[in-house]
C-alpha cells in the first residue's frame, strides 16, 4: 500500500536537487558556459560590462572570451548564453546593422536595433539562440537606452539598470543595493 506522502516526499526531493546543486541537479543550457553581464545608465551615458572566462560548466576553458561587441558608434550588445551561439548571433546582428543602413541610409537607433534583435530571437523560438541579450545605447537625443531579453525575445525595458547571465540573482542584488540615479 502506498504512503500518502509518497508524492510530497518526491516534490521535497526534487527541490531540494535543484536548489543544492547535487548530482541530480539538471542544468540550464545557458548555464553551459557561463557569464555575467550588466548595463547601467548614468546621466546621459550607458555602461556595459561583463566577464570574460569561457567555461564548460566548473571548468575554465578561455579567460579572454569576448561577449560585449560594438554594433555602432552609440550601440553596443552583450550576449550571454551558450558560446557558439554568441558568435553565430553577432555575426548575424553585424549582417543586419549593415543591411539596414544600406537600405535606410542612415544608423539604426538602440531602439530600432533592440526591435530588430527581439524580431530575429522570435523568429527562431522553436529551436532558439540560447543567449540572453542586453542592448545599451544613446539615442539620437543622447538619452540613454537599456533592454534585456530572453532567448525568445521578450523584452524588458529599464532607465537604470539591465543585468544577464548565470549570476543575476547576484547582480540584480548589488545593482539594488548600490545604483544611485
Amino acid at each position: 500500500q502506498r504512503s500518502p506522502l509518497l508524492p510530497l516526499l518526491l516534490l521535497l526531493l526534487l527541490v531540494s536537487c535543484c536548489f543544492c546543486h547535487s548530482p541530480f541537479y539538471i542544468m540550464s543550457i545557458l548555464e553551459y558556459n557561463g557569464a555575467a553581464m550588466i548595463a547601467m545608465a548614468g546621466k546621459d551615458c550607458v555602461g556595459i560590462a561583463s566577464d570574460h572566462r569561457l567555461g564548460l560548466q566548473q571548468q575554465t576553458v578561455a579567460t579572454d572570451f569576448i561577449k560585449v561587441f560594438p554594433m555602432s558608434d552609440r550601440i553596443y550588445v552583450g550576449l550571454a548564453g551558450l558560446a557558439t551561439d554568441v558568435q553565430t548571433l553577432n555575426q548575424l546582428l553585424k549582417f543586419r546593422m549593415q543591411l539596414y543602413a544600406l537600405r535606410e541610409e542612415r544608423e539604426m537607433s538602440p531602439q530600432v536595433f533592440s526591435h530588430l534583435l527581439s524580431t530575429l530571437l522570435y523568429e527562431k523560438r522553436f529551436g532558439p539562440y540560447f543567449v540572453e541579450p542586453i542592448v545599451a545605447g544613446l539615442g539620437d537625443d543622447g538619452k540613454p537606452f537599456l533592454s534585456g531579453s530572453d532567448l525568445i525575445g521578450a523584452t524588458v525595458k529599464d532607465d537604470a539598470f539591465v543585468v544577464s547571465g548565470t549570476c543575476t540573482g547576484n547582480l540584480y542584488g548589488m545593482c539594488e543595493s548600490l545604483y544611485k540615479p
